[in-house]
């Protein structure tokens, strides 16, 4: 890490005697909190635009809402044989996101609550904790294990849990907290169950846009989806691509080690998906619908804005529906900051002039995954300006996902002394 990012990045730091599943969020996240207050403290808005649940905690709770009585009847008899995430299409034996225990809020927060016995009460207590120590205004919660829902071999699992989970969230979650956001889960797999739900869901005011989970081989060029497109084109909402691990991918079981399939596969399936969406001419097709590319980092957006350009040069008769260059409709696309590359600031400069990342980058934290990135991470970047600072902590998101211009959370200050004063009580 370079020097003068490493001593920007070290403040107090409020030392645990153990960290465990049931550290409370505020404690973990001291740091951020001393980092919100020296360094963004006074600035007009703050978005996160990616943070998950951990459903293994709350999926009693979404259970509740499965609509097919067979599926719901299987998925309890399992939660009751101790499977932690029912009708789900991941194997427990191969998670190493938590280091083996070392990185413990990864694995599902624990930590105690005032309302444990309250549906929804417990995340959005604990999401409140991590956006009040973040200093962040608004969050856009998005599932996780979820994620890998697109390769269930079971079409209707996607769709029932798929539906469950939105009516947990807008039913549930939403109401309890405003500060707290999320998106429309479209299984693609089904595409009149994604119109249904574009219909269903899509006017809530917390519902802030609609999401493809990448993991899956669907190509989203496909005649089939253009009426859903339209649909969201005309919401005025955005379609987010969030991407996601897969390691029973088989081009991803040659890798023997987790993290050379984490660098890949959250790269991977954007890369495809994306290279359809604009080889094919969806932004041509559906010029106001806004795209946004989630959870890959940055550094790959370059790589593909060159090759793309490079190889439709050489055959243009293969993207006859272009009338730009796909850097260009890259250019006019959006993407989250986390995870950021940033040990290379000479390079990471260069991939934000070339994304244009002061209008189109979106921070991001990933929180509570292992690899999360705080506000800071963007504003120790010492080739930002301050203007291109607060547009990518939350100007963009504002304009993008119609937000309102206007702090929510707590001084940095006072949540620590609430904290303080919690731990005194």
């Amino acid at each position: 890490m370079p020097d003068e990012l490493k001593s920007s990045l070290v403040g107090e730091v409020r030392e645990l005697q153990e960290i465990t599943a049931a550290t409370d969020t505020r404690d973990y996240l001291f740091a951020a909190a001393r980092q919100a207050q020296r360094q963004y403290d006074d600035y007009e808005l703050i978005v996160d635009v990616d943070a998950h649940t951990q459903e293994g905690r709350f999926w009693p709770e979404i259970l509740e809402f499965m609509e097919n009585d067979v599926l719901k009847h299987t998925a309890l008899n399992q939660l009751a044989g101790g499977i932690r995430t029912p009708l789900i299409n991941m194997q427990p034996g191969m998670s190493f996101q938590s280091l083996s225990g070392r990185v413990p809020h990864q694995s599902g927060p624990r930590e105690s609550v005032s309302n444990p016995d309250k549906p929804g009460a417990a995340f959005v207590e604990i999401a409140k904790r991590s956006i009040d120590f973040m200093g962040v205004d608004y969050q856009v919660i998005f599932p996780t294990s979820m994620l890998h829902l697109g390769m269930n071999p079971m079409d209707d699992v996607e769709v029932y849990l798929a539906r469950a989970y939105c009516r947990w969230m807008v039913e549930v979650v939403l109401p309890q907290e405003p500060r707290l956001t999320s998106l429309i889960y479209l299984p693609l797999n089904n595409v009149d169950q994604c119109e249904r739900m574009v219909r269903e869901f899509g006017n809530h005011p917390q519902i802030v846009g609609y999401t493809i989970c990448a993991v899956r081989h669907k190509p989203v060029h496909h005649n089939q989806y253009m009426r859903l497109y339209s649909m969201i084109e005309e919401s005025g909402k955005p379609l987010v691509f969030h991407a996601g691990p897969h390691w029973d991918d088989p081009s991803f079981t040659q890798l023997n080690r987790f993290i050379s399939m984490h660098a890949l596969s959250f790269v991977h399936y954007n890369l495809i998906h994306m290279t359809n969406w604009i080889i094919n001419a969806l932004p041509e097709r559906f010029p106001k619908l806004k795209t946004v590319w989630v959870e890959s980092g940055v550094a790959w957006i370059p790589f593909l804005m060159q090759r793309l350009d490079h190889e439709v040069l050489l055959r243009q008769s293969e993207a006859p529906g272009l009338k730009r260059m796909p850097s260009e409709y890259m250019q006019d696309m959006y993407y989250s900051s986390q995870p950021l590359e940033r040990y290379d600031l000479k390079l990471l400069e260069a991939t934000f002039d070339k994304m244009k990342a002061s209008t189109q980058l979106l921070f991001s934290s990933d929180w509570p995954h292992w690899d999360f990135d705080p506000p800071s991470s963007i504003t120790t970047l010492p080739f930002l300006d301050d203007q291109a600072k607060r547009n990518i902590l939350g100007l963009n998101a504002a304009k993008l996902f119609n937000l309102p211009i206007k702090r929510t959370r707590p001084r940095a200050a006072d949540a620590i002394a609430a904290r303080a004063a919690d731990r005194v009580s």
